[in-house]
C-alpha cells in the first residue's frame, strides 16, 4: 500500500533531449525501492549503538536490491572509505545488466549512494537518519573524492545572492532582503565540529539562530531548499560525496548548493587527480557537481527527521516515508509505504 504525494515545481517545463536509454525508462520508483530497502534493514539496528553494524546491513540491503532494478549501473561515489565502514565501492557494477549473460541493453547509469547518511544518528536513535542515492545518465555526477568540502547550501529565492567567499553578515544580510525577513529571524544549520567555532561565532554575532546538528548535512540542505521547513541556509565543511548527493537535490528543488574542496595535503591531490579534477580551487555549484539532464534523487527516513519520518515495525508490516526527486519530468513526490506481511489477517494501521 502506497500513499503519493506530488509536487511539481514547474508546470512549464520544457523536455530535454533524450540521451540514451536512462533518458527513456522511469526508475524513479526501483530506486524508491532500494531506499526503502536499505532504511528498513539499518532501522532494525537503531539505537543498539553500533554505528557500523548499521552501516553493514544498509549496504547490503541496498546492493541486494540495487542488483533487481533494470539497469548497467555503475557506483561512481561510494560509502565509507574516510572512517573504513563498509561499502558500496566506486567503479562496481550493479544492475541486472551484469547478472545476466546478455546484459547489454539495459540503460547505462551512474549511482552515488550513501546507504546510511547518519551512521551515528541512526546507532543511537537521534533524528534524520537517512538512506541515499542518486541517479543520471552516464557521465552526470561528478566523481568526487572522499574529502571534505566547504559548502553554503540554501533555497530557491536567495541562490542568487549569496557567494561562498562573502563573509558570513553579508551572506546572512542578503538571505533575509531575499526572504523579506530579518537576519534575527533565520535558521542556519551547521555541523556541530570543532572546526566550525569560528563559524559559529561569526553567524551568533550577526543575530541569526543556529541549529547545531551531529550528523547528516545531507538532510539539513534538503531542509534549507524546502519552504517552510524552519532552515533558511546551511554552512560549513563536510563531505565531499554528500555534497554531489545534495546537489542532485537541488536540481530537482531548485536550491543551489556552493561547494570547493578542502584540499590540504599531496594525498588530497592525488585522490582528486584520480578523479580528474585538477581546480582545486574551482567553486562548484548544482549544475557541476550534478550535470545530468535527468537527475534522480531518492531518499528514505531511517529516524523521525524534518521532511520524513522514520521506519515504523508494526506487527502486519513495516511502514516508510519516502521522498522521490526528478528533473524531468520535474516532480517531487512525497511517498508513504506499507510493507504488508503475507499473513491472511492482516490489519492496515494509519
Amino acid at each position: 500500500m502506497t500513499v503519493t504525494r506530488t509536487v511539481n515545481p514547474s508546470e512549464n517545463s520544457v523536455e530535454a533531449p533524450t540521451n540514451g536509454l536512462f533518458m527513456d525508462a522511469d526508475l524513479s520508483l526501483d530506486f524508491l525501492r532500494v531506499v526503502e530497502q536499505a532504511a528498513i534493514a539499518c532501522a532494525q539496528t537503531m539505537g543498539q549503538g553500533d554505528r557500523h553494524k548499521s552501516d553493514q546491513v544498509a549496504v547490503e540491503a541496498m546492493r541486494r536490491e540495487m542488483d533487481s532494478v533494470p539497469i548497467d549501473g555503475t557506483i561512481v561515489i561510494g560509502e565509507g572509505e574516510r572512517d573504513e565502514a563498509p561499502m558500496l565501492f566506486i567503479g562496481e557494477k550493479v544492475g541486472r545488466a551484469h547478472l545476466e549473460a546478455n546484459g547489454h541493453g539495459y540503460p547505462q547509469v551512474d549511482i552515488a549512494v550513501d546507504p546510511l547518511e547518519g551512521t551515528n544518528l541512526c546507532a543511537t536513535g537521534a533524528a534524520n537518519a537517512l538512506a541515499v542515492l542518486a541517479a543520471s545518465e552516464s557521465g552526470g555526477l561528478l566523481h568526487a573524492p572522499d574529502i571534505y568540502m566547504e559548502k553554503l547550501v540554501v533555497g530557491p529565492s536567495s541562490k542568487d545572492v549569496v557567494d561562498i567567499d562573502a563573509p558570513v553578515r553579508f551572506n546572512l544580510r542578503a538571505i533575509a532582503q531575499a526572504l523579506g525577513r530579518r537576519v534575527e529571524d533565520l535558521v542556519v544549520m551547521v555541523l556541530d565540529r570543532p572546526r566550525h567555532e569560528q563559524l559559529i561565532e561569526e553567524i551568533r554575532s550577526t543575530g541569526a539562530r543556529i541549529r547545531l546538528i551531529g550528523d547528516g548535512d545531507l538532510s539539513a540542505g534538503i531542509s534549507a531548499a524546502v519552504v517552510g521547513s524552519g532552515v533558511h541556509a546551511v554552512m560549513g565543511t563536510g563531505g565531499a560525496p554528500e555534497g554531489v548527493l545534495t546537489a542532485a537535490a537541488m536540481r530537482c528543488l531548485n536550491g543551489e548548493i556552493f561547494a570547493r574542496l578542502v584540499v590540504k595535503t599531496p594525498e588530497h591531490e592525488a585522490r582528486c587527480r584520480q578523479m580528474g579534477i585538477t581546480d582545486f580551487k574551482k567553486v562548484y555549484r548544482s549544475q557541476d557537481l550534478a550535470s545530468g539532464e535527468r537527475i534522480v534523487f531518492a531518499a528514505s527516513g531511517v529516524t523521525d527527521g524534518t521532511l520524513m519520518k522514520g521506519v515504523r515495525f508494526f506487527g502486519d508490516g513495516t511502514r516508510t516515508t519516502s521522498v522521490v526527486m526528478q528533473t524531468h519530468p520535474h516532480q517531487i513526490r512525497f511517498i508513504d509505504s506499507i510493507q504488508v506481511n503475507t499473513s491472511k489477517n492482516v490489519k492496515i494501521r494509519f
